[in-house]
């Protein structure tokens, strides 16, 4: 059996912001170095997309930083990936589904230009001891 090594590059940037105590939402654009060989925004990087617009609500405006006490640490991710996009935007929306003072959960739906759900991830963190 012969070894074969594929090299692979992305390109991920997008906005997150608090909009509310309660809500967060972020935007990315969606380039070719987003895209899987099928022409679609790689799974992977919708993802996490919607993973840190969900860690910047569980965050309540503060900056990370590196080894911070009470960084929001993802303990589970929950994803349905439910359609797919090939250009414009994504968009993410995300809640509380619970928020405590050490484990919160959250609930991030990301869409398209046009409104078509996308993903909805669910993800749960717990605040770090830094």
């Amino acid at each position: 059996m012969n070894a074969q090594t594929t090299s692979f590059a992305g390109d991920l940037a997008f906005e997150a912001t608090l909009v509310s105590p309660g809500e967060a939402s972020g935007t990315m654009p969606i380039g070719p170095g987003l895209l899987n060989p099928f022409g679609t925004v790689h799974a992977g990087a919708m993802v996490w997309f919607a993973d840190v617009v969900a860690t910047t609500l569980a965050l309540q405006g503060q900056r990370p930083e590196p080894g911070m006490k009470g960084f929001p640490l993802a303990i589970n991710l929950s994803a349905n990936l439910l359609s797919n996009s090939r250009e414009g935007h994504l968009h993410a929306r995300a809640r509380f589904v619970k928020q405590g003072r050490r484990v919160s959960t959250v609930s991030t739906e990301v869409t398209s230009d046009d409104g078509k759900l996308l993903l909805v991830l669910t993800t749960t963190h717990v605040a770090a001891e830094g």
